[in-house]
């Protein structure tokens, strides 16, 4: 079984997750940590529950999901891992904290890059992978069909889906991705998004005013 816990980081208040499972190797998922209060508040949970971070995987490379780089690669020697199309932000990260007078750390360069069809695995556990632009070009998705849950970045939220008129972003290519790749995993499908509350593909399709 994969347990998953969220923490809400930074001025943005993005949702990082780290997930792990009976082995105790642990991914973590876009961190948005910022200051020393959330690196410590997110390396005492890793401590207390005896976890060994294995990699680093983020959704896409906006600049609320990648804030922690540099501390998860100072403090598990982790680097990024990325879709290829999204190597721009993290190259431009320190423009875009200038952008929002958010005070950045330089992101370490991504070595290994995750692409639709691969699976992340760590543990005895693994988690498929599903490229969803839109909000981003390099945005991907991260899914557990067995378990039911996917961590959807900033594709999809609670009422709501991703902004696309950030740089590189397309509303078209977004309400492809939710529509043609998110809605086929089902309804029962538990939403772990990059911010605000969980929710599931059902209660969205159903409910959300930018997708009825």
């Amino acid at each position: 079984m994969i347990n998953v816990h969220s923490f809400t980081f930074g001025p943005f208040q993005e949702n990082t997750y780290v997930l792990w499972d009976n082995t105790l190797e642990c991914i973590i998922i876009d961190p948005g940590n910022t200051n020393a209060l959330e690196n410590k508040k997110l390396s005492d949970f890793i401590s207390e529950k005896k976890l060994k971070p294995v990699r680093l995987i983020l959704t896409h490379a906006h600049i609320d999901h990648i804030n922690g780089n540099k501390y998860i690669h100072d403090a598990y020697g982790l680097l990024p891992e990325v879709h290829k199309e999204d190597v721009y932000f993290i190259e431009n990260h320190a423009t875009t904290g200038a952008m929002y007078g958010v005070p950045v750390d330089p992101s370490p360069m991504p070595e290994k890059f995750i692409d639709e069809g691969d699976v992340i695995s760590f543990g005895d556990s693994s988690l498929n992978v599903v490229h969803t632009p839109g909000h981003a070009p390099g945005h991907v998705t991260f899914y557990n069909k067995e378990e039911g849950f996917m961590i959807s970045g900033d594709v999809l939220f609670y009422g709501s889906i991703g902004r696309t008129d950030l740089p590189k972003g397309n509303l078209e290519t977004l309400m492809n991705s939710i529509k043609n790749k998110l809605f086929p995993l089902g309804d029962a499908m538990k939403v772990y998004s990059g911010h605000g509350s969980t929710t599931t593909i059902g209660a969205e399709r159903e409910n959300n005013p930018f997708l009825i």
